[in-house]
């Protein structure tokens, strides 16, 4: 970390929520907590109950001691390390169209993050289905998960969208892990800005309700640009991975209209849907 930039830090939980409201006024409820198991599971709890105020619904932690990964990997920090925060928005779309919305919470995260950190910052990029990358380090990970509003078909659903990024620690990270992590103080570092937790919040927050309420216009087509503007893998050599075995190599080639990785090989160009499968670029 440069000596001349100092990791973010986060306010008090009141501080923070209270700042969130005033500057997130579409949002009908907003909350941060000191801890909680985790953001994403209480909103899916909360959704599933019928109970509460109109969506959309905002939950930060400073300490989640019960998160998830993708394909259910348990996840922890320690209180300062992480911004982690989950966003509740009702969404009316086929069954069918759901799996887009991963995708589309990453590329909106990526573009509210390059937004906040200025033009300076093009290292960040997005690794399919939704991973935040600083250049080829992970910076933050996206959680998207749906549930079945009470009330039938007509009610449509709940897309919960969580994210976590990492504010300081990477050199720890990465030692721990056996792979390159980044947080938010190597992005200051190449950036004309100097921005607080609620800017980072307030950008992807309000950048996916506005992107949900465009999926449900015009579909996922309408994203495929913007997904060619963030992409990390694009031209790049990749294995398509389930549980560690090697099921396709190909070069990464964009995506289709419903959010689907292209992966180019002899054969042609194989859709990839989200699931267990993992992408990892060739050695």
């Amino acid at each position: 970390m440069s000596e001349h930039v100092r990791p973010l830090d986060l306010p008090a939980p009141e501080i923070l929520a209270r700042e969130l409201g005033l500057r997130l006024p579409v949002f009908q409820d907003i909350a941060w907590a000191g801890d909680t198991g985790s953001t994403n599971a209480d909103l899916l709890a909360r959704a599933r109950s019928g109970v509460g105020a109109a969506k959309p619904w905002l939950l930060g932690t400073h300490l989640q001691n019960a998160g998830r990964g993708r394909a259910g990997r348990p996840w922890q920090n320690r209180t300062g390390s992480t911004l982690m925060f989950s966003c509740a928005y009702d969404v009316h779309l086929p069954a069918a169209q759901l799996p887009a919305l991963s995708p589309l919470a990453g590329v909106v995260a990526c573009e509210a993050l390059r937004a906040v950190a200025g033009p300076r910052a093009r290292g960040l990029c997005m690794k399919w289905p939704n991973d935040v990358q600083w250049h080829d380090a992970k910076l933050a990970g996206v959680l998207v998960e749906t549930t079945r509003n009470p009330g039938g078909r007509e009610a449509g659903y709940t897309v919960v969208i969580g994210m976590g990024i990492n504010l300081r620690d990477a050199d720890v990270l990465s030692r721990a892990l056996g792979r390159d992590v980044a947080d938010w103080t190597q992005v200051q570092a190449e950036s004309d800005r100097q921005p607080d937790a609620a800017d980072l919040v307030c950008a992807s927050a309000t950048a996916w309700h506005d992107a949900i309420q465009t999926l449900e216009r015009e579909g996922f087509a309408a994203f495929k640009h913007r997904f060619d503007q963030v992409d990390a893998l694009a031209g790049r050599p990749v294995n398509v991975l389930e549980k560690g075995d090697i099921l396709l190599s190909g070069t990464a080639c964009g995506v289709d209209e419903h959010g689907r990785l292209l992966v180019q090989t002899p054969e042609g160009a194989s859709p990839i849907s989200i699931g267990e499968i993992s992408i990892r670029r060739q050695a």
